[in-house]
């Protein structure tokens, strides 16, 4: 074997060694939606600090307490599932409050024992809060099922970011 084609041999096997190590170190792949999402409204949002100190009616109290620091982006997006249909593993940089309209969805969380899911019917909501909290939203019944979320985001990052399924999870 002459000099160039030695070469041309060595270089393909380091080529082919460099393949191999990165296709075998590649991060896990994102778990993909198969439920449908729409946007229906982003807004930015001055920074605020809203405080609501209030009695009922009845006279029992209630306070609602909101505080953001910098720019934020407001969403209101609704999300579609049909039987079955997930969200796909998730998270969010920022907090989200999910109204459930129609039938019902089973929030699975990370940072649960066993990512044990909890299901949320119709007329209920349920907050995630958003940072390092990774979940999946699923509709484990035999109707469609909608939400409706409200988040806060940090202005300019990701609305959602897919995460790949937690070691701790197989659903």
């Amino acid at each position: 074997m002459n000099k160039l084609a030695r070469r041309c041999v060595a270089v393909g096997a380091a080529l082919a060694a460099a393949i191999g190590v990165a296709v075998s170190s590649s991060p896990v792949q994102a778990t993909p939606s198969t439920a449908t999402s729409k946007v229906l409204v982003q807004a930015p949002v001055q920074p605020l600090h809203a405080v609501a100190l209030n009695k009922t009616i009845s006279g029992q109290p209630w306070a609602a307490f909101v505080a953001t620091y910098g720019m934020t982006d407001g969403y209101v997006v609704e999300n579609d599932f049909q039987p079955g249909q997930t969200t796909g593993w998730h998270s969010h940089p920022g907090p989200s409050l999910i109204f459930v309209v129609t039938g019902s969805i089973t929030n699975y969380v990370s940072d649960q024992p066993h990512c044990k899911g909890v299901t949320y019917a119709a007329g209920t909501t349920f907050v995630d809060a958003g940072g390092t909290d990774v979940h999946e939203l699923v509709n484990n019944g035999t109707t469609p099922a909608e939400t409706v979320a409200v988040q806060l985001i940090p202005q300019g990052q990701p609305r959602r970011i897919d995460e790949p399924e937690p070691s701790n999870c197989h659903i």
